[in-house]
């Protein structure tokens, strides 16, 4: 990536991210024989509870036939807790394999919608991103940027699509104006842009905000060429082009809240900054911004139902990350999170420390206060989000882990317990985490529910994360025996991406190596 592509994208990047192009990682190393078993001719997962993502109850013991990479059938073998007739369920073939999951839970693997591989700056590999990935159920991600480089991306995206890495099928969006040694200065070069970003094979465009003519070429130009796209509404731009311009001109998701809150101003058209306020200074930033949704429209106002109804006919997606911002409501508790010890590399504890340079290590004096306001803050960002999910809006599940004390896959499943803290049923907590995030990559005829036709993408689990969602972590979940003995859950046991199975806890053993490692250099 040149570090002189575009002057406003440039100075959002380089606050954001700190990355350029050397901060490119490395390759991803070649499956080894010891990870992912298959795909098989005939894989049969046996007496299952199935939690699909359409909001159906569970229901079982039902058989899930797979073939190669593809769901055959899905049947419902009998009763629970009565024996099965052998008869009475689908036949294995000579040289299948049978996978016994009695008293176990299915779901559809997992889509990020918001997944950064990571870059030097973390001190990140593809290969430990991928297995915390991968070993928390995680079948895809949309890489928002492609900031390692769109080449890179594409690659191990290719890669992964062959199964010749341990990694998540990729979805690949580009950061608006990469490539570009100039700034914008014309529409017609935005369009050019968007066009050769298109032939370049990426899936999309991620933009931070521009000028709002350069943003409506964009936009328009992007959706004329059949792309998706998402949109972090930087501060630097919110003022002239919120998230209701974005929707109209085409975007398809944006990201984080930025935008929203400032299309629900009624009195007012600019954030209330303090005089002393500087962007560059992440402190500033972030401080002021859990005052923001306090300045919006109250909710279930006309104005405020009025943006939702907009948003809502243009069948726009929402991507909230909650789990991002979740530190700034309790820092200590991020900080000490129980997967730092065994999960979380050292370069990037040192990354999330309170710095100057370093993005999303804003604690410079973060106390009290400001968690009160960020909790305030989020009341009224899920009051939106669950009525928006109510209305019939789709809601998506993303990480954007490797900042702010969120770890890779474990940042996921905390996003999966914030929308359930947000109003949402644990089966509608599924379908985003699920469907919604294959709708909203139009990738629903493939991934997203465990039905005949589609991918073979699924987790299995031993635990109801109905129940509990925190069955699902790498760490489990603690729980205390008859005996007053203190266990903890296995998480999820195994992945199936592409017809692959994966040990699930094979991988999360990889990537406690490779920490162990890291700590004895």
């Amino acid at each position: 990536m040149r570090r002189s592509y575009l002057l406003p994208c440039l100075l959002i990047l380089s606050c954001l991210f700190g990355w350029g192009l050397s901060a490119q990682m490395s390759d991803a190393a070649d499956r080894a024989g010891d990870f992912g078993e298959g795909p098989y001719d005939q894989l049969i997962i046996r007496g299952v509870t199935l939690i699909n993502g359409n909001l159906a109850p569970p229901i079982g013991p039902v058989d899930i036939v797979i073939e190669n990479n593809r769901i055959v059938s899905v049947e419902t073998i009998g009763f629970p807790g009565v024996p099965v007739a052998p008869e009475d369920r689908p036949q294995l073939r000579p040289g299948g394999r049978e996978l016994d999951a009695e008293g176990m839970y299915a779901l559809p693997g997992f889509v990020d919608m918001h997944g950064h591989t990571g870059g030097r700056a973390q001190g990140t590999t593809p290969d430990y991103v991928y297995k915390l990935w991968l070993g928390h159920g995680i079948t895809t991600i949309r890489e928002p940027g492609s900031f390692n480089g769109l080449d890179w991306t594409l690659r191990h995206k290719a890669r992964s699509e062959r199964n010749e890495i341990v990694a998540p099928r990729i979805v690949a969006y580009t950061g608006f104006g990469m490539g570009r040694e100039e700034a914008f200065t014309t529409t017609d070069e935005v369009r050019e842009w968007v066009r050769d970003n298109k032939v370049k094979g990426s899936d999309g465009i991620k933009l931070f905000g521009a000028r709002p003519d350069l943003m409506q070429a964009a936009l328009e130009e992007n959706k004329k060429l059949g792309l998706r796209s998402a949109m972090h509404h930087a501060q630097m731009n919110v003022g002239e082009w919120n998230v209701l311009h974005s929707a109209r001109a085409g975007l398809t998701t944006m990201e984080h809240w930025y935008g929203l809150p400032e299309a629900l101003f009624k009195d007012r058209r600019v954030q209330d900054y303090p005089v002393d306020y500087n962007y560059q200074n992440e402190q500033h930033r972030f401080g002021a911004a859990g005052d923001l949704w306090q300045q919006a429209a109250e909710p279930y106002s006309d104005h405020w139902n009025a943006v939702m109804d907009s948003l809502l006919a243009l069948d726009f997606t929402i991507n909230p990350t909650f789990n991002i911002y979740d530190a700034n409501r309790d820092i200590m508790r991020a900080r000490n999170a129980d997967w730092h010890a065994e999960y979380t590399l050292p370069s990037l504890l040192r990354f999330y420390a309170p710095s100057r340079v370093s993005h999303g290590s804003y604690w410079h004096h973060w106390g009290t206060e400001q968690e009160v306001n960020w909790k305030e803050n989020y009341r009224l960002w899920m009051t939106f989000i669950n009525e928006f999910k109510n209305r019939g809006g789709r809601v998506t599940a993303g990480s954007d882990s490797g900042y702010i004390y969120q770890l890779y896959g474990f940042g996921y499943i905390r996003e999966l317990e914030l929308l359930r803290e947000a109003g949402f049923h644990p089966l509608e907590v599924v379908q985003s985490a699920t469907l919604h995030g294959a709708e909203a990559l139009g990738m629903a005829d493939r991934i997203g529910t465990i039905e005949p036709g589609k991918l073979a993408d699924l987790i299995l689990v031993a635990e109801n994360p109905l129940a509990d969602f925190k069955v699902l972590y790498g760490t489990g979940a603690t729980r205390l025996t008859e005996d007053n003995e203190v266990t903890t859950t296995e998480g999820i046991r195994y992945t199936i991406k592409d017809g692959i199975v994966y040990d699930a806890i094979q991988l999360r053993e990889a990537v406690k190596e490779m920490v162990r490692e890291a700590k004895a250099q």
